[in-house]
């Protein structure tokens, strides 16, 4: 491919610095080149650490810049919508860290800016580009656990610093945003559908959730729970349940290389082999050939819309201390 998508970082986030550059600079449809954030110190260290061309000292200085073709948005929750609009307007294409917005109300507003504007906009959840999570799909289809019955999936780690963005109620923190969204999502791509009925009860720490359990049922019969929080080693284990088998997941969200496990009704386990990936640099390749191609994205904004309308519905539950209420 002659032609590369020409990328700007709005921001110097961790999982900028440490997973998506690196990653937009090995994809080979992909070239980095103008980073802006409000702190010099950070400037200074990208400069050394990834050679950008160009710096900005103002977010809005790169979204001028007319080489910057698209730009990723690693900002903190509360600032995704606002600056998705800004790039859209100026003619951005734009890959933005999950969640893409804290209400299914702004994801629709940006759908249409986007549209309005003709340029892509997809929602970061590099996980999903995991061979792993492709051969999960691969084994559901084959029938080997029959019907879905039920699906646990939990994503939680140990967070010991009270000045995070993650934990700062303004900025849109909390568990559930931060990496229970990762559970939600699996759940209603596995399903394709809405739950008729959730409910959820949490702990708060600054006014956010800090660890939270959720359960959903559906219309055809089929339960879901979630666990995430901040107040815990790292877990990420997802287990489905069928009516001829079971499905185990370990590590479901990271590149560990681990098999997935696949459980008979008579107890024998078969490992499926998980290749050597990069699931950064996967996504990355994934939305600079949507640009390239004039193409959806492979996660598309209907998807990441279902997905925020069920975040609000599980925070509606556990601030009703836990009742269950049916959604429309």
């Amino acid at each position: 491919m002659d032609r590369k998508v020409r990328w700007g970082i709005l921001g110097y986030a961790g999982i900028a610095r440490n997973h998506v550059i690196p990653a937009m600079m090995k994809a080979e449809n992909a070239e980095v080149v103008a980073i802006a954030s409000r702190s010099r110190e950070k400037l200074k260290e990208a400069v050394e650490r990834f050679g950008f061309r160009k710096v900005y000292e103002s977010y809005d200085r790169l979204l001028e810049d007319p080489e910057i073709d698209a730009v990723y948005i690693p900002l903190p929750n509360a600032l995704h919508k606002e600056w998705a609009i800004k790039a859209a307007r100026h003619g951005k294409h734009v890959l933005c860290e999950k969640p893409l917005a804290l209400t299914a109300a702004d994801c629709r507003e940006l759908e249409a800016v986007f549209k309005e504007n003709r340029v892509k906009l997809m929602e970061a959840f590099m996980y999903r580009f995991l061979p792993g999570i492709k051969a999960l799909k691969g084994v559901l289809e084959s029938g080997a656990i029959g019907e879905i019955c039920h699906i646990y999936s939990t994503h939680r780690f140990y967070l010991q610093d009270d000045g995070d963005v993650r934990v700062n109620r303004e900025l849109g923190g909390g568990s559930l945003r931060d990496v229970g969204c990762y559970p939600v999502n699996l759940i209603g791509w596995l399903l394709n559908d809405y739950p008729q009925a959730v409910s959820a009860e949490k702990t708060t720490f600054q006014g956010v959730e800090h660890a939270l359990v959720a359960s959903f049922k559906y219309k055809s019969g089929v339960t879901a729970n979630i666990s995430c929080g901040f107040d815990g080693c790292s877990s990420m284990l997802t287990e489905i349940n069928g009516t001829k088998g079971s499905i185990l997941i370990r590590d479901t969200f990271i590149d560990t290389h681990l098999p997935i496990l696949v459980t008979s009704a008579d107890g024998r386990t078969e490992e499926v082999p998980v290749v050597d990936s990069d699931c950064y640099m996967l996504e990355v390749e994934e939305f600079s050939d949507a640009v390239l191609e004039d193409r959806e994205p492979a996660l598309g904004l209907q998807e990441t819309i279902r997905n925020c309308r069920l975040i609000e519905a599980i925070l509606k539950a556990a601030e009703q201390e836990g009742k269950c209420f049916g959604l429309e």
